[in-house]
Formats: structure tokens, sequence, C-alpha cells
């Protein structure tokens, strides 16, 4: 145990006997008993923080309950009412007190837990292992040291990374260490004041993000923890280990490698922003070794910092979030702009626009899949391949456009539920993305999203077009000449009530709409009982001619998403853009009737 482990245990086993901490406020009957509930709760869980921060955080609201402060009910009832559930997205939220926040107390009931269910599956005689990696967000370096130390004082062997680095290395180093699993903390472009709790699997699993049931099972062993013991009681050891410096560099090789050298290169102009994340160090080995320049940065974005001071939300979707980018990108007149979000597990691109005030018009997610998608297509159809084809596949909201390429190319073609921990269990997988900016352009190498070799495939792909005078705008409209214009748009209901999602839901299922918009609805999917090969989801599909309509809770947030796709392959491409602009205008108000 460290110094600073006996410390923060010496403060945290100092008993809450402050009067005001145990007063209850004035009240009657049912509420009475629930704030006794929630008191009783949050001061057993202050004499096991192990947090000064976090500790005196929850002391002093204890205070405010006892002194009849109605805010602090209400804030004590949101933190201890219920609890983070660990599901296949690991946990993510405010950092806090409370099994509601994400916390010291939380990531060793986590840590504990995984453990647990490790050790219970490893074979008789093995030990099980696993690597841990953080990034740059508040705290997340200490929830990984809690999390190596509470792994290694249970008996797994504990590997963690040397220093803050992106999500895609961590992904990467299950596969390459042959590790049980792996833990990631980070709350990728979540905002500032959140962190999370990332788990993947190796062994059978290859180094995806869990998925059921193992989601379940280590729930269940958090429970157990959180139950039974207090954090304190757990046992840690400084015997974990650090990872050599050789495994970054293998990464970067392997990234590297994405590019592969097939084609003639013309030089870019290009732009890059970390938004305040780990991306930039890694990125900038990885293109030196691909042979690609460096590019011009947004200095103000480019160092890891946990308040993220430049931005609302470090999400390269927000509104906002590239402005310094484009300001950049017009100083130097760059021909691209690439943007990693805060892990660097997520890719945006924008090109010149000169239609747009910015100058710059950030592509869609689905408009980088395409090309990256078609990309892959190109490589697979000139190695060819013996056996089954290789596979391509995106989520269900995604565009149907990937399904158009792989028919062109003779592959196959795979739609999974949201997530890449169905995106990448896709079996003979080449190339696979999401909406949300997210891409695995190297399954061999890593099982997830990654916003590093998704940049290099892109800068590949545009210094390629870039030798025959040609842009990525160019070959976006050669994609809508061969493949037909596909074009896609959201609407977000966002909601204070999730009941309010559930009552839209069952209104569509009870009355399914006729048409949208005027456009006649062919067949509707409902994917409450699974279908397509597709697991059980709470999702409705509903398919007209040349479009298509997704609509979905939310899995991270209280909105309603509805997904909207339209194309068409009739006519010059300015036609088919405009057929398709005007399908989109259609679907979307007539799906803001709907669920008006």
């Amino acid at each position: 145990m460290t110094a600073e482990h006996d410390d923060l245990r010496d403060a945290a086993d100092t008993p809450v006997d402050d009067e005001h901490a145990h007063r209850l406020p004035a009240s009657d009957g049912d509420e009475l008993n629930e704030v006794e509930r929630l008191v009783e709760d949050a001061v057993a869980w202050l004499n096991q923080d192990p947090d000064p921060e976090t500790h005196h955080e929850l002391h002093m609201l204890l205070r405010r309950v006892g002194a009849n402060d109605t805010d602090a009910v209400s804030d004590l009832r949101s933190r201890f009412g219920s609890r983070l559930a660990f599901g296949t997205a690991g946990l993510r939220g405010e950092i806090a007190a409370g099994p509601n926040r994400m916390n010291r107390v939380l990531v060793g009931q986590a840590a504990a837990g995984l453990a647990a269910f490790l050790l219970e599956r490893a074979h008789p005689g093995t030990t099980p292992s696993v690597v841990i990696g953080y990034d740059g967000r508040t705290k997340s370096d200490v929830f990984a040291r809690d999390t190596a130390e509470i792994m290694a004082g249970a008996g797994v062997r504990a590997v963690l990374l040397p220093r803050l680095l992106p999500t895609p290395l961590v992904a990467f180093a299950v596969r390459e260490l042959g590790v049980s699993a792996g833990v990631m903390v980070t709350a990728s472009h979540n905002p500032p004041r959140d962190n999370g709790y990332k788990v993947y699997l190796g062994d059978d699993d290859q180094g995806s993000q869990i998925v059921p049931p193992a989601d379940g099972e280590i729930a269940a062993q958090i429970d157990r923890v959180a139950t039974t013991r207090s954090v304190l009681e757990l046992p840690r050891s400084d015997a974990y280990e650090l990872a050599d410096e050789s495994l970054v560099e293998r990464y970067v090789e392997a990234t590297a490698a994405v590019a592969g050298g097939r084609a003639e290169r013309a030089p870019l102009s290009v732009v890059y922003t970390a938004m305040h994340g780990v991306g930039w160090e890694t990125i900038a080995r990885v293109l030196d070794a691909a042979g690609f320049p460096r590019p011009a940065l947004v200095e103000p974005q480019i160092a890891p910092d946990a308040a993220f001071p430049t931005v609302a939300f470090p999400n390269p979707e927000e509104p906002g979030a590239l402005d310094l980018s484009f300001e950049r990108a017009r100083e130097v007149g760059a021909d691209l702009v690439v943007a990693n979000d805060p892990d660097a597990d997520r890719l945006a691109i924008a090109v010149p626009d000169p239609s747009s005030t910015d100058g710059y018009r950030a592509l869609t997610g689905n408009e980088v899949g395409m090309l990256l998608g078609w990309r892959a297509a190109e490589a697979a159809a000139a190695s060819g391949w013996a056996g089954d084809a290789p596979a391509l596949a995106c989520s269900i909201v995604s565009s149907p456009a990937l399904g158009a390429v792989a028919r062109a190319h003779g592959l196959r073609f795979a739609e999974t539920l949201t997530g890449f921990k169905w995106v990448s269990r896709t079996p003979g997988l080449v190339f696979g993305y999401e909406e949300a900016l997210g891409y695995l352009v190297n399954p061999g190498t890593v099982r997830d999203k990654d916003g590093i070799s998704a940049a290099i495939a892109l800068l590949d792909l545009a210094t390629q077009l870039a030798a025959t005078g040609r842009t990525i705008a160019d070959r976006l409209d050669e994609f809508s000449a061969r493949f037909g214009h596909y074009g896609s748009a959201q609407i977000s209901l966002r909601v204070t009530e999730l009941s309010q999602i559930e009552r839209v839901m069952q209104r569509l299922r009870a009355d399914p709409p006729g048409d949208i918009g005027g456009l006649p609805v062919e067949r509707i999917d409902d994917l409450a009982h699974g279908g397509d090969g597709v697991a059980p989801s709470d999702v409705l599909r509903l398919h007209l001619d040349g479009a298509r309509v997704m609509v979905r809770p939310s899995g991270t947030e209280p909105k309603l998403k509805i997904y909207l796709d339209a194309w068409s392959d009739t006519g010059s491409v300015p036609e088919r853009r405009d057929a398709v602009v005007e399908l989109l205008q259609r679907l979307e108000g007539g799906m803001r009737d709907r669920i008006s």
C-alpha cells in the first residue's frame, strides 16, 4: 500500500459525527422514511470514501440536508436514489460522491467486481490478466491506479499503460498482450465533469467491448461487492506492471501500415485538433511513421486539458466545437480539417465549402463511412479472397449506402445494433462504422472504433485523390454517380420524463403511420423481438420508397432519436442531391408532426 493510500484511509476512516450530518429535515411519513434511508446510505458511503475531495463534498451535503435545505435533499436523492448501471458501455457519469456518480468508491467496487468475474471464468491453474489505460480527464489516472492496485490485490495480473493514452491503445493492447480483459478510464466526448469505465474482453472475444451476458455477470459481481464490503477492506497491491513503451511503438507501426503506400500521394494542407484530448502525441508518431507531413495545429486545443476550456462540449459533432479548427484552416488555407474527440476513438473531417459562412463543412459520419467503406471494398476486391467473402458492417441507424457498396463489390454486408461492441463482432469484417463518427478500418489490429487509424486511412485517400487533381468533395460526387446519392438527417426529442419516450413508442406501435410527409410507408419492422440477425431492441424501422426512418430511445441520454435516410439514383448528381434534400425535408416534417 502506498503512503498516499495510507493518508486517504486515515481521512476516510474518520467517522461522521457532525450533528447536522445526522439530523434529518423536518418532514412527514413516507418522505421522512425515504430521506432517512438515503442519509443512512450516504453516511455508510462517506465512511468508506478514500477521496478527500468527494468525502468533503458529501459531508457538506449531509450538513445541508440536516439543515432542511430542500435542494440538498433533492441532490441526495439524485446521488443515492439509484446506482450507475454497469452495462455494455461499462460505467459513465458525473464525477461526484454517491453510487449514481463516478468516484473512487464506485470504481473500487467495479474493479473488485470485474476481478471476481475474471477469476471465476479463468481456466483452472491459470491467472487472469487485465490491461488498464486512462486519458486526460479529471481523476482518470487515479481511477486507473485504483483499478490496478485492486486487481493486483485480488490476484489478477494487472498491466497499467505507461501514461495517458488514447482509448484505441487499450483495445490494441488486449489483443497484443493476450490478456483476459482491458479497462479504459474515459468518458470519451461527454461533458467535462464526466468520467467513465469501459471494459473489453480478450480470449474468444478478441478484444471487443463486453456484450450480454458478460455485462450482467460483471454487474452482479459489482453489486455483490457493493453490498458486502467496504472498499477500504478490499486488498490492494502495488505489484502491478507498467507496460513497456514498445507496446505503444507496436501500435504506431501497425496503425501507420493502414496507409499502405500503394499509390502516389500529393501533399495537402491539413489542420488537426485533439479537442483538448490525448490524441496528438500518438497520431503525430503515426503520421511520421506513415510518411505524412505534420499538420498545422489548433494550438489552444492540442494539449490534454480536463477543463476543456474552448468548447462547451468536447464532441466534434456539437455545434461550435470545430470553430477554432475552421479559424485555423482559414489562416493556412487548409485542404482538410482532421479532428479527434478527447480519447481519440472518433474522427471528424471537414472540407472547404465556399457556400458556408465558415468556409468549411464538416462531413457527416455517414459520408466519411461511405468513403472509407468504398476504400476498404476496393482493397478487398483487389486482393481477392478464398472462401466466404469479406464483410462490411455498420449499425442499423447508419446509412444504407454501405450496403450498396458491398453489393457492387461482391462483399457481404451486415447491419448490427448500435455500438462497436456489435459491429466489431461481424465475421470476416474488413470495415465497420457507425454514424456517430466511429470507424473501424483495421479489425485485425483493433476491435473497436479508432479515430487515429481512421484519420490515416482518410489522409491516404485524400492524398491519393490529390495526386490526380481531385478532392474529397469530388470523391463524394463520384460516390453519388456510381452508387446513388445518399443523405441523412436526425431528430432528437429531449424529454424530462422517460415515460414520454415510452408513450411515443407505444403510440407508434399501436397506430403505425400509413405515410410520412405524404410518402407511403411500405413496411414497418418492429425490432422489439429481434430480426434480420439483430438482437431484440426497442427500435422501429419504417421502409418507404427511396427512404427509411429509424426510431429508438437513446441509450445514454433522455432523448428519443429519429434517423432519417433517403437516396436517389435517378438523373444527374445535382438532380439526385436535390431529390434527396426534398425527401429528407418531407420526412422531417412528417415525423415532427407524428411525435408532437
